[in-house]
């Protein structure tokens, strides 16, 4: 099959791309920028287009299908040049569908969690090994982020978000999973979703989607989300989960199974006992004993940037998290306060996305930062330029986060700055939050410089 992807440089859409040259397919694809990792990756593949931008040359009718990402625009050249052609025109979660109809599938919805319990379920099945296919937003230990094969199963991140500049409808749609975990709702996607009840309507919908020999596994901690599933009344079986037994003992977190056995884990956070929870009955739907799954997932040491352990010295252990939504940030600030309750914690975070840098949503972060000692955030003036969003004050975002010892910042250096006049003591937490880049700062740097001489 000869298949071309449009905005080949996503982090999925690359790995779904060397997937299938893998698997034998011809690919090709285009991007008008493409970043690490994905162009060493591509680049390894022979797969880096020659060129950046949009090129309608690189379509003829020899092509089978193209692959939309979302990166692209309605009026792209290629896309239009496809559409004169008649060549078949996908979106990714439609491509993953057709090649998985065959398969049991397993979506992990909802607004927080989702790349970190579909990649508790993918490495337990892998640690057990049961064969499972996956498709997830991150590299899950030294599992890649996209596996297809003859696998039945296949887990899936389901993303509430628009499929493609072609099809407005949410992603997970197109799944039709067999097995669904919801793991909350939390307002995101301003930019698409403007209020509250526009963001739930794809939850619905895929509520309202299953049938009775399906499963809801759902999170019962979020209010909102036992109200969608009490009114809607699906006829599938409904499995609700809370937060998984667990302890902390000498800064070590263990679950507590039905027989009170305890199990040490790796990762840590009141939100990670939600997701392993919904880990566990997946893991039961699919066929898992009990004990199997324990032990699988005392391994599991999270996804990539979700609370990733980037140093730990002396004084001085630091974090890197994905974190960047209200609820996310809040969730990601009281684990790490958890873990460390009589630590010093510095929590920088960086405000990225359309919605985290609007005035109109910017309430939403109230009290965020709250659990931790200092607080920092950083945003580009830049960013707010091309997003066309009014400039804002240190007065402004103290005020949304409902923290006046907030403190602002704008440039790389600015937030070194602040941090290395911090004194470091023993037992000091250095948490960065961000989906973007910090501006291109090498946070390991920051870390090991603050450290001093005592770093390891």
């Amino acid at each position: 099959m000869r298949i071309h992807f449009i905005a080949i440089g996503g982090s999925i859409m690359h790995s779904l791309a060397i997937v299938m040259h893998d698997q034998g397919h011809k690919v090709s694809g285009s991007d008008d920028e493409i970043y690490e990792p994905s162009r060493s990756r591509l680049q390894q593949k022979g797969l880096l287009p020659a060129s950046t931008g949009w090129d309608p040359e690189r379509l003829n009718e020899g092509i089978d299908v193209v692959v939309l990402g979302m990166h692209a625009r309605s009026n792209n050249p290629e896309l239009i040049r496809a559409k004169e052609l008649g060549i078949k025109i996908q979106s990714f979660p439609e491509f993953i569908y057709d090649i998985s109809k065959s398969k049991t599938r397993v979506v992990v919805a909802g607004s927080h969690g989702k790349t970190t319990t579909s990649g508790m379920i993918a490495h337990v099945l892998d640690k057990t090994g049961i064969p499972a296919d996956r498709m997830i937003g991150a590299t899950i230990g030294s599992l890649e982020p996209v596996k297809i094969s003859d696998a039945g199963i296949i887990i899936l991140e389901g993303d509430e978000y628009l499929s493609s500049p072609d099809d407005s409808r949410p992603k997970f749609l197109h799944y039709h999973p067999q097995v669904t975990v919801i793991t909350g709702i939390a307002w995101d996607h301003m930019n698409v979703f403007p209020t509250y009840q526009s963001y739930i309507e794809p939850f619905r919908q895929l509520i309202t989607s299953l049938g009775t020999t399906d499963i809801l596994i759902y999170c019962t901690d979020d209010a909102d989300l036992v109200k969608l599933v009490a009114e809607i009344s699906p006829p599938c079986e409904l499995l609700p989960y809370s937060v998984h037994p667990y302890v902390i003992e000498n800064g070590i977190v263990s679950l507590k199974s039905e027989n009170q056995k305890e199990h040490p884990l790796k990762v840590f956070g009141l939100h990670n006992m939600q997701n392993i929870s919904a880990s566990f009955f997946v893991a039961r739907k699919l066929g898992l004993a009990d004990q199997d799954f324990y032990e699988g997932i005392s391994s599991f040491e999270g996804a990539s940037k979700r609370l990733q352990l980037l140093h730990k010295g002396t004084n001085l252990t630091s974090y890197l998290d994905f974190a960047h939504a209200p609820s996310k940030v809040k969730a990601t600030v009281h684990a790490v306060r958890e873990k460390h309750p009589n630590d010093y914690i510095i929590a920088c975070l960086e405000l990225h996305t359309f919605s985290s840098l609007n005035p109109d949503f910017l309430p939403q972060y109230k009290d965020a930062l709250k659990k931790a000692d200092e607080k920092i955030v950083y945003y580009s003036p830049h960013t707010l330029e091309i997003k066309q969003l009014p400039d804002l004050s240190s007065d402004q975002l103290a005020d949304y986060f409902n923290a006046k010892d907030l403190k602002v910042t704008t440039t790389a250096v600015q937030i070194e700055e602040i941090i290395n006049h911090l004194e470091v003591r023993a037992g000091t937490v250095l948490l960065w939050m961000s989906s973007g880049r910090f501006d291109g700062l090498d946070l390991k740097v920051v870390a090991e410089q603050l450290e001093g001489s005592d770093s390891k």
